[in-house]
């Protein structure tokens, strides 16, 4: 087992991270920019080393820096959480060089699934279904406009690399292709370095379905079953639960099948999604892969009942995977609200800030993974979630119920956040129902009963 693991990241899957070493008897190194220095996970880490300023390009994103503090605080392995470098191959591979364990998997199947446009072709020489669209990067404007009159509008021109909804562009007609076409790359550039696109046919108000992948370097790969991550904003997550009320055990069933022959094909190993649209018909189509942890991971795990964080940290030590994982079955419904320091009265406007107070919800089957608290500053350099709340019930119409108390209780001044926006989709007719897809945000704040409600709460600061 490792000695002594660095997190390569911040906030609170930095915090998700270090609480599982401790129980697992490792000890920690933080790195953080300037802007981190009060943070959480600076905190609670056994060690930690400031690796720059507080932009992530001159910190979180800088390899040699996180490689340095990894040598000064004498570190056997790395975990990259989300985001930053934690679908970077390169990255990978220098932490090999160095003989410093990578958690995560082997860089030849982040470079087979990292790039989407490789892991589409990836999928179908596995036989797994894809969207229509590209068989590579399309290189110029005059590739997609012909492209386009090829398989038709709508498209979806989208980045090789990266996630978070960013390097996105859909075109409904030529005049738009032109300058979303640009605009993806631009916006890819800057977010991932890397401002390569493909074309996909993009699909009218699918549902988002992903599969939790977990595989160790056994040959042995299995699957936590779904979570429907239709409801997003601007091709972002907010609310994502587990299972899908659309999903039928016939359909888990093909899915989960056919998300495992798609890992075993390219080696996998530690944890990963597999991304997929599905149409109202049961029609399921491959999208992309993200070979890291999820966000999201947090429903699955209180849904199957395991330790997804953990798990990663044993595969990576060489371990088989645990008899409670290989042979997980669901036995609850799990809900998860994004929390962001946004204002959804102005248009999710971001609202970094102090924290004048904080207060979480609990009791039964709440669980918070948050680095906030009373007196922090929600730095403007990075993503604006400040927590996730996720709420468990023995059915989904329990699961809705605690959550709308657990939003209720949720009590935050100082900045904005989307507290009210989630309390007014739990009280959505057609999400308790359990008829929503990737439209479904945009239909519901353009209705004329959409309404904002401020927290009830008698709390006093």
């Amino acid at each position: 087992m490792f000695e002594k693991i660095l997190i390569a990241n911040r906030g609170e899957i930095a915090l998700r991270i270090i609480r599982a070493c401790k129980e697992l008897g490792i000890r920690t190194l933080a790195v953080y920019s300037e802007a981190d220095v009060d943070s959480l996970h600076v905190q609670l880490a056994d060690e930690a080393i400031c690796i720059g300023a507080p932009p992530s390009a001159e910190s979180y994103l800088k390899i040699d820096r996180i490689m340095s503090a990894a040598e000064v605080g004498d570190v056997d392995a790395i975990h990259p959480g989300y985001g930053f470098l934690s679908e970077n191959a390169h990255f990978a591979e220098v932490c090999e060089s160095c003989k410093i364990k990578f958690i995560g998997p082997p860089a030849s199947a982040m470079h087979a699934m990292g790039d989407k446009n490789s892991a589409r072709a990836c999928a179908r020489r596995a036989g797994v279904s894809v969207t229509p669209g590209s068989d590579g990067i399309v290189a110029t404007e005059q590739d997609a406009l012909k492209l386009a009159r090829k398989i038709g509008y709508p498209l979806m021109i989208k980045a090789v690399a990266g996630g978070g909804g960013r390097g996105m562009r859909a075109a409904h007609n030529e005049a738009s292709l032109t300058p979303a076409f640009h605009a993806a790359r631009t916006e890819a550039e800057k977010a991932f370095g890397n401002g390569d696109v493909y074309i996909e046919k993009l699909m009218v108000n699918p549902h988002h379905i992903e599969f939790q992948i977990m595989a160790d370097q056994h040959g042995r790969t299995v699957h936590l079953g779904e979570r429907d991550c239709s409801i997003q904003r601007r091709n972002q997550k907010v609310i994502e639960e587990c299972p899908s009320p659309m999903i039928s055990p016939g359909l888990r069933k093909k899915m989960g099948h056919a998300a495992v022959k798609l890992a075993e094909s390219v080696g996998y190993q530690n944890a990963g999604t597999m991304e997929f649209l599905v149409d109202n018909e049961g029609h399921y189509y491959f999208i992309e892969m993200n070979t890291r942890i999820q966000v999201e991971h947090t429903i699955t795990e209180e849904v199957y009942g395991c330790d997804l964080v953990k798990e990663q940290i044993l595969i990576a030590a060489g371990e088989r995977l645990s008899p409670h994982v290989a042979n997980a079955t669901a036995r609850l419904h799990a809900i998860q609200c994004r929390i962001n320091a946004e204002d959804p009265e102005k248009n999710f406007q971001p609202s970094p800030g102090r924290i004048a107070f904080y207060y979480a919800p609990g009791g039964r089957g709440v669980r918070i993974d948050s680095h906030a608290y009373t007196g922090y500053v929600v730095p403007p350099y990075y993503d604006s979630m400040i927590a996730k709340l996720i709420t468990v019930g023995a059915t989904r119409v329990s699961a809705i119920a605690r959550m709308r108390r657990a939003l209720d209780e949720y009590y935050i001044t100082g900045i904005k956040t989307t507290v009210p926006f989630h309390s007014a989709i739990m009280r959505n007719a057609d999400f308790r129902n359990g008829t929503y897809d990737t439209g479904f945000v945009e239909r519901v704040m353009n209705s004329d009963n959409f309404e904002l409600k401020p927290t009830p709460t008698r709390l006093h600061e």
